[in-house]
């Protein structure tokens, strides 16, 4: 019986796969192999008509590539491309072809509802592409979706899950990217001005067919009841995405919190992007924000290297709170997505001009790395699992994360106002440890501060749906802070920003007991002040801390 049950479960996850293989995912785009010759026509009802003779099929796969001209694309800058973009896109997902623009073309992208499904190399060259936002009909359409032939499907006989578990009892038709849910429980409630109720608690991991979870991205959370769980089969050959210069004309649409959605979106495992070029023009005295240009989620094993992206304008608007807030925007945005990296990359704005907001934001990732990059910020919201950051620089909003595991930090310059700032409106939480090697640290981009750190705030008075937790031990080597420029009154620089105000003695009661860092290893910590390293301004809270110094 055991076999029995394992057979049909491979068939029925094998035909599932197959079933997506030939199903789209957009519906918008048919495509008619006829003797007639090659075009492309919108319906009324916005599907997308391909003709395509069978002469050009032939001719098509006999070259093995397909170009947006030959599906009727004129690349003057100025005439509709999209839906010519499309329709290239869907006859070489079928055929296997790679795709290529003209080069040296102009392609103007309109606000039309059409997304180009991208399932094959794709070779922008030097062409360039112009993403008009000033009127769209869809803002959460991606321009292009970068997806996987194969399915998700629903994981049958798992009732729970623990964290750091080995292995699920389930086999599976190939290695998958596994997602989890339990809506019962209530994770990252949010504190402050955008305050929320939370998110309902999800995992996502990778298991290989004989249901073994890879342990370099473990599972991060209890699941003692689990409300919906699926897999998706990872795709085993990789997919390029090279070159490309992109510019968005910006939106002018009311200040608040209605993300712009309009780029490259990856749901896709391994994925190469090289050498893409994302910039931003037309950004007036209002403006809704942007959800990233690239935005990569649901997937693993994806690399973006040697590109040149763009920070957003501040937008103000009212906050959950009722104040007034900053609108965060983003050129980069990572949802659920693990093992991704950044290599050689930078962004075209100046990383210490506040006018622009930090370019990255992420959720649910893990083992995130920047390497050579040169960025006005690194960005974790709910919780990252794994993040290295080695030879870059980050600007002005510097290093902001919450979450577990191992958090790296070598080779780079920081200009935050703090060195590693551990987000207070989710607690200033991270369960695990800290590493600090060979860095410089510029307070401020060189302002006049009383700098820490390691910032963050807890009051201990607020549920954010889990034990908060700072670095358990923090190793910091080879640390220069170049606090030249300080303010008059300087005692130097803090080790720990002052976490929670109202504790300065046992009397304080926290309703939530915020877990504090055990140990701190110092070697070789200078500073151009020749001020010496504080612990903090607020010293009976971390009385109990070690510190070591060789």
């Amino acid at each position: 019986m055991k076999y029995l049950f394992l057979f049909f479960f491979l068939l029925s996850s094998i035909c599932s796969i197959a079933q997506g293989q030939n199903k789209s995912p957009l519906s918008k785009v048919v495509i008619i192999s006829k003797e007639n010759k090659t075009q492309v026509r919108s319906q009324e009802n916005g599907e997308l008509l391909v003709n395509v003779s069978k002469k050009d099929v032939r001719k098509f796969k006999t070259k093995g590539l397909v170009r947006y001209s030959d599906f009727g694309a004129r690349g003057d800058g100025k005439t509709d491309a999209i839906d010519a973009i499309a329709a290239t896109h869907a006859f070489a997902n079928q055929h296997g072809l790679l795709v290529k623009p003209d080069e040296g073309a102009t392609y103007y992208i309109s606000g039309k509802n059409r997304t180009a499904v991208v399932q094959t190399n794709t070779d922008f060259g030097t062409a360039s592409f112009i993403i008009d936002d000033t009127n769209v009909e869809d803002r959460n359409a991606p321009v292009f979706l970068v997806s996987s032939s194969l399915q998700p499907f629903k994981l049958a006989g798992i009732s729970s899950l623990k964290r750091n578990q080995e292995k699920i009892n389930v086999p599976l038709p190939a290695t998958c990217l596994v997602t989890v849910t339990n809506s019962n429980v209530k994770r990252y409630i949010r504190f402050g001005p955008n305050q929320n109720n939370g998110a309902a608690q999800t995992d996502i991991f990778i298991v290989d067919k004989n249901g073994q979870v890879d342990m370099d991205a473990p599972i991060i959370w209890d699941f003692d009841q689990i409300t919906d769980i699926t897999a998706l089969p990872i795709d085993e050959t990789s997919l390029t995405i090279s070159g490309g210069r992109f510019t968005t004309l910006a939106n002018r649409a009311e200040s608040k919190y209605t993300y712009y959605n309009r780029g490259i979106a990856i749901k896709r495992s391994n994925v190469l992007v090289n050498g893409l070029e994302h910039r931003v023009t037309g950004e007036g005295e209002q403006g809704a924000p942007y959800g990233g240009f690239l935005n990569i989620s649901d997937c693993a094993y994806v690399t973006v290297q040697n590109a040149l992206l763009t920070g957003h304008k501040v937008y103000q608007t009212i906050g959950a709170a009722g104040v007034s807030v900053s609108m965060g925007t983003y050129d980069i945005s990572l949802g659920r997505a693990l093992n991704v990296s950044f290599l050689n990359c930078r962004q075209t704005n100046d990383i210490n001009d506040s006018r622009y907001w930090g370019i990255m934001g992420s959720n649910y990732c893990k083992n995130l790395v920047l390497d050579g990059c040169t960025f006005s910020r690194f960005d974790a919201h709910m919780g990252v699992a794994n993040a290295t950051i080695r030879n870059s620089t980050l600007g002005h909003q510097g290093i902001n994360a919450i979450g577990s595991g191992t958090f790296t930090v070598e080779k780079s310059t920081i200009y935050g106002r703090s060195l590693i700032n551990l987000r207070s409106d989710y607690g200033s939480t991270w369960q695990g440890e800290v590493f600090i090697r060979n860095c410089v640290f510029v307070p401020a981009g060189g302002r006049p501060i009383s700098a820490s750190l390691i910032s963050g705030s807890n009051s201990g008075q607020h549920d954010f749906g889990y034990t908060s937790y700072m670095p358990e031990r923090i190793t910091i080597e080879s640390l220069r802070i170049d606090d030249a420029k300080h303010p008059a009154n300087y005692q130097g620089p803090a080790l720990f920003a002052n976490f929670n105000t109202a504790m300065t003695s046992a009397s304080y009661q926290e309703k939530f007991p915020y877990v504090r860092t055990k140990e701190v290893i110092l070697r070789n910590v200078t500073t151009t002040s020749g001020k010496p390293l504080r612990l903090s301004e607020n010293p009976f809270m971390f009385k109990d801390v070690e510190v070591k110094t060789d």
